[in-house]
């Protein structure tokens, strides 16, 4: 059985408050006092609860991660895995543990966020993406911990600042792509519109159609949901009318895969029959052929950038409310 406190105070012939203190550091108690408790905890090879000791103290060294996702909907999606390993990686180099918190919905992960917060176990806070329902972020602001958010945040908040790529001038951009080729018929396979980076990406593609007097045909802007197979529907549904699409137009990685597959399937040909851009990552682009015309999502620069603001703001230092981390547009094959 592991020693405790109680065993600690015995041996060192004090009492359990004064061992209390010698573990959390405080100043007012003796020199004999404090050796006496140092020298029992080395012979009684004592490990501290570190649960119970941030509950007396300032708490952990500890950040906590949210997807804002359940499992279901990040599973596949290599955008989470990487963007956590640059966000562990800077941790780990600041002393900091991570917890990765997931939940099945917004009140839930509001409900597990700030129980975290109450018993001290964060210090901070880093959300992998932003929701387009911001009292998720009102609510939160009212306790104080700096909170960072990959994705953009419409609201002005005392303690949540914002990382994020510049979704719908990209989105303007890579329509365009596609409209400057002669293509007209024109579709959209995006993400689920509970999310601010889903609504600015589909919005700057129907602003990209209509900055060239194209109509937004509503049977070629298709929700392809959050797994592969709803994906794969979606693509399914957008090649059962007629007339086909000569081009689309995927809002994130796991769109853009699957609209190779099915075509795949199809026989029908990238870019011959089919014109594709969107939003990929640089393994996937390196394994689809042709490569796709599209922006690898900068997810280490994501992970990397948040996760230094998030550190300056703990450590006191000054930080942008608001970073916009560079895109790149790779012309590729997969135009037509």
């Amino acid at each position: 059985m592991s020693p405790t406190i109680y065993d600690i105070a015995r041996v060192a012939k004090v009492s359990k408050s004064t061992v209390s203190r010698v573990l959390n550091n405080q100043t007012n108690i003796s020199d004999d006092a404090r050796d006496r408790v140092l020298k029992a905890i080395d012979e009684l090879n004592y490990q501290p609860n570190k649960l119970a000791r941030a509950l007396t103290s300032s708490g952990f060294d500890a950040i906590m991660v949210i997807s804002t996702r359940s499992t279901a909907t990040t599973h596949g999606n290599p955008f989470f895995s990487e963007v956590l390993h640059a966000i562990t990686a800077r941790a780990e180099r600041e002393g900091f543990d991570v917890i990765l918190q997931t939940s099945k919905n917004s009140e839930d992960d509001l409900k597990k966020c700030l129980a975290k917060i109450k018993q001290k176990m964060v210090k901070g806070i880093i959300m992998l993406s932003s929701p387009a329902d911001e009292r998720f972020f009102a609510e939160l602001d009212n306790y104080g911990v700096p909170v960072v958010v990959i994705g953009r945040v419409e609201g002005e908040y005392n303690y949540i600042c914002s990382v994020d790529t510049d979704n719908f001038h990209d989105s303007v951009a890579l329509t365009e792509a596609l409209i400057n080729k002669g293509h007209r018929r024109i579709a959209c396979l995006h993400a689920p519109l509970e999310y601010h980076v889903s609504l600015d990406r589909l919005n700057g593609f129907k602003q990209a159609l209509a900055a060239h007097q194209l109509d937004v045909d509503p049977r070629y802007i298709v929700d392809g949901g959050y797994t592969q197979q709803s994906a794969c529907d979606a693509v399914e549904k957008l090649f059962t009318g007629q007339p086909l699409p000569e081009a689309i137009f995927a809002t994130d990685s796991l769109k853009l895969m699957s609209i190779y597959r099915v075509a795949a399937q199809k026989s029908i040909a990238i870019p011959d029959e089919l014109a594709v851009v969107g939003y990929s990552n640089e393994l996937l682009s390196f394994m689809l052929s042709p490569p796709p015309c599209g922006i690898n999502v900068p997810t280490q620069a994501l992970g990397e950038q948040s996760s230094a603001l998030l550190f300056a703001r703990l450590h006191g230092k000054p930080a942008s409310r608001r970073v916009i981390v560079d895109t790149e547009i790779t012309q590729a094959a997969s135009l037509g």
